[in-house]
Formats: structure tokens, C-alpha cells, sequence
């Protein structure tokens, strides 16, 4: 999936000492792939609005973006379901994932 530490419990994974939330690992691979190609051209969209100064289609594109981003379970409600908060954009530090961060950084 990345090359970025994920936490042991599999929901976040680590840049730069932030949690980002993966995606839901009940979506098949059918799915995620579906889900990532649609990102990934919402992203360029985004980055083409821009630089043509075309401030509706980048608003338009934003939104495709937070779309597929919810689709895939990053964004939105959490998809695991046993109550724990979410910790999305939270530095791993000063979370319940601060021993573990702490213990693979010094392995680094």
C-alpha cells in the first residue's frame, strides 16, 4: 500500500509523524482501485483548474476529491466501528500510538 509506517491496528499510517487514515480494507481491490483512479483525476483536475485560473472547476474538482476520498473511507465517518475517536491529521506523538510511533522512529 505505502511505504509509510501504518499503525499496528492497520487505520493510519505515518508522514512526517501525522496520522493519515487508510482506507477501508472492506472495500475489495476492484474497488480501491476504481476509487484511486477517480482521486487521481480529480487531483490533476484540481491541479489544471489552477493553473488556468478556473476557480469553478477547481471548486468542482475539489469536490470530486472529497468525494472519492469518503468512498474510500478517508475521510468522513471513521469505518471501523468500536468506538474509537478518529485521529486523522493528529500527530502520532500525542496519541495512543505514541509508544509505538516512539519505538519504530528509533529504529529509523
Amino acid at each position: 500500500m505505502t511505504d509509510h509506517p501504518v499503525t499496528p491496528d492497520g487505520r493510519y499510517f505515518v508522514v512526517r509523524g501525522r496520522l493519515w487514515r487508510c482506507s477501508d480494507p472492506a472495500l475489495t481491490d476492484e474497488q480501491r482501485s476504481a476509487l484511486v483512479s477517480e482521486l487521481m483525476a480529480a487531483r490533476r483536475a484540481v491541479r489544471t483548474g489552477l493553473k488556468s485560473g478556473r476557480h469553478e472547476a477547481v471548486r468542482d474538482a475539489r469536490s470530486c476529491v472529497d468525494e472519492a476520498k469518503r468512498a474510500l473511507g478517508e475521510r468522513g465517518p471513521p469505518w471501523w466501528s468500536d468506538g474509537a475517536p478518529d485521529l486523522n491529521r493528529h500527530m502520532a506523538r500525542t496519541t495512543r500510538y505514541a509508544d509505538w510511533f516512539r519505538s519504530i522512529e528509533q529504529t529509523d
